[in-house]
């Protein structure tokens, strides 16, 4: 027996169907109801049930940016992308995005159709071992080894991809998708769970007795404070305590700014305020972070991670905890259930704590100098105009409810000291992977699953390059996101380190770039370039609030760069052939 759900079929026992049926009913049952990718006659069978089971298919012009699509979805909503692609190059185009999303612990189910069955191992036409290319980039590979368990792998597929937070390769064999099997269609509560728990009760109350303890506790909340819904709970401790609260590497929204307990992001390029009142912590709090080795390093030459802080660190995922730091307190469970139960015991165990008003104050003066301090280097004059200033007007701009996704590079990157959130799930950033061509197929994503939140990418003239072929997907498809290409002109990243580390010798630094607010009009879209700050506030108020696609071609000094970006990795050049010795740093 079956009957008509909201949820699509719901079979009380199993019933015929072929299998792309069966995969396209449990995509209904998971709540998805549009795909990324490029269409390709490995799926056709199932792409033709896609619009009768409600299930939007959008064409991207590259595979690549179908991954960072649904990245950018998954983060704003909590819930799983899907990309498709052909077996062969289709997949494997998508090799970047799936390993960005990867270390940025996005879920996400890569539909992956593979070569046919009766001709696996005879290098046929488009064929690859899809399954070893993404072992070390998903949390799991998932092969349909028989046509009766397409429905079943691809549950496991889901179920995996949410529990360890990431992308699940589903591989199927392209005549898998042809035939005829008995299935019943589960609902996700029959194969996978959501809440998590607190994890260890005793381990918990070593926790509180560590915080109850402190003189000077501080906390890093992380990405796992967005996914989870746990700032409320944050905030709870964060009075409690009188703590500081800094968030991770380029995750700016996991604490709202306007909160007085704020301090700003850690890591590259982000806030002093942050650093300064992290340095003397005696009991560091991480609540969902990794606290990645980079996102950890010192920066403006402030070695800032606390050396004695007693480390307590939360995390869904037993990998993480105290993989890059010592601890005295892990935690294993979800954010929002620890951070929960934390607060409960910690307000019955300490509950005459005094506000610590000095501490307060002084969390306040640090955060105003680090205001000021950016805010000054932002108005020195730049020829056009200095990249720190388009930055500062972007960020006065726009509102709380406006999701900002920013590329890698030195502007992108520059943009962690002046993008402040008030809301979570706001702030879509490249992390870690650190490939250009993320921000603005991810604000795509985004503004699909918000589509009432006004959307902003933030990339610099290199990495707009990767990803401008997408405002044709924008205009087809009538996603109106506003692209701020901030032009200097060069790998301003890579460039500086030619500054400092290689006597201003440029090689393959320089980009001659088209007029990209001409490009963006030829394609259909908006387009504008501005070279001054009273443009630049006209322009972007004006994109901001268009029903159409928008790229504002921002031209900026490309001589004001940030410090290195990896200064941890570079050495002043040594140079032991004759043919090079004048390159040596010790001959300059």
């Amino acid at each position: 027996m079956q009957t008509q759900t909201p949820t699509g079929i719901h079979f009380e026992k199993k019933v015929k169907m072929t299998p792309s049926e069966a995969i396209v009913e449990t995509l209904v049952a998971e709540g998805i109801d549009h795909m990324y990718g490029i269409l390709g006659s490995a799926f056709m069978d199932m792409l033709d049930l896609l619009p009768e089971a409600g299930i939007e298919f959008i064409p991207v012009r590259h595979e690549q940016s179908a991954a960072h699509m649904a990245d950018g979805y998954t983060r704003v909503t909590g819930k799983a992308g899907v990309v498709i692609g052909q077996n062969g190059p289709g997949i494997t185009n998508m090799v970047t995005s799936v390993a960005a999303a990867h270390l940025a612990h996005t879920p996400m189910v890569v539909i992956s159709p593979s070569a046919g069955t009766p001709t696996i191992g005879w290098d046929g036409f488009q064929e690859a071992n899809q399954v070893s290319i993404f072992e070390s980039i998903t949390k799991e590979t998932v092969q349909v080894p028989h046509v009766s368990r397409v429905a079943d792998c691809l549950r496991t597929a889901f179920r995996i991809a949410y529990a360890e937070k990431g992308p699940v390769l589903f591989d199927i064999p392209r005549d898998l998708f042809f035939g005829e099997i008995e299935e019943q269609i589960l609902q996700p509560h029959q194969y996978r769970v959501t809440k998590r728990g607190f994890g260890d009760s005793k381990t918990l109350d070593r926790a509180v007795e560590l915080l109850k303890d402190a003189k000077k506790p501080a906390i890093i909340s992380g990405r796992g404070v967005v996914d989870a819904d746990a700032i409320e709970d944050v905030k709870n401790i964060a009075e409690h305590l009188s703590a500081p609260v800094a968030t991770s590497y380029m995750h700016n929204d996991a604490f709202p700014w306007n909160h007085e307990l704020a301090v700003g992001p850690i890591g590259y390029m982000g806030a002093k305020s942050a650093m300064r009142t992290l340095q003397d912590a005696d009991v560091l709090l991480a609540i969902g972070t990794r606290l990645s080795v980079f996102g950890t390093l010192p920066a403006y030459d402030i070695d800032y991670f606390p050396k004695n802080a007693k480390i307590i660190q939360v995390d869904i995922n037993h990998r993480n905890i105290a993989r890059t730091h010592p601890i005295e307190c892990g935690i294993l469970g979800d954010a929002k259930d620890v951070s929960e139960e934390l607060y409960t015991r910690l307000s019955q165990a300490d509950p005459n704590r005094p506000v610590d008003t000095q501490r307060r104050m002084s969390i306040k003066e640090e955060r105003q100098k680090w205001v000021t301090e950016i805010e000054e280097l932002a108005m020195e004059n730049g020829e056009p105009m200095n990249p720190r200033r388009a930055l500062l007007e972007i960020s006065n701009l726009i509102t709380d409810d406006t999701i900002v996704t920013s590329d890698i590079g030195n502007t992108s990157s520059t943009s962690n000291s002046y993008l402040r959130f008030n809301e979570p799930r706001k702030h879509l950033a490249a992390l870690t992977f650190g490939n250009c061509g993320f921000a603005y197929p991810a604000a795509i994503g985004a503004k699909k699953g918000k589509p009432d939140a006004p959307v902003v990418s933030i990339a610099g003239d290199g990495a707009w390059g990767m990803s401008l072929h997408e405002v044709s997907t924008a205009v087809e498809q009538k996603i109106p996101v506003v692209a701020c290409v901030i032009n200097n002109g060069a790998w301003c990243a890579e460039k500086k380190n030619q500054v400092d580390y290689y006597n201003n010798r440029f090689v393959g630094a320089d980009i001659e770039g088209p007029d990209f607010a001409e490009v963006a009009r030829s394609m259909g879209a908006a387009g504008e370039t501005v070279d001054n700050p009273e443009d630049l506030k006209r322009a972007f108020t004006e994109a901001l609030h268009s029903d159409r696609p928008t790229v504002l071609n921002i031209k900026v000094d490309g001589t004001q760069l940030a410090p290195p970006f990896r200064k941890d990795a570079l050495k002043m050049p040594v140079r032991h052939l004759d043919k090079y010795a004048h390159l040596d740093h010790r001959n300059w």
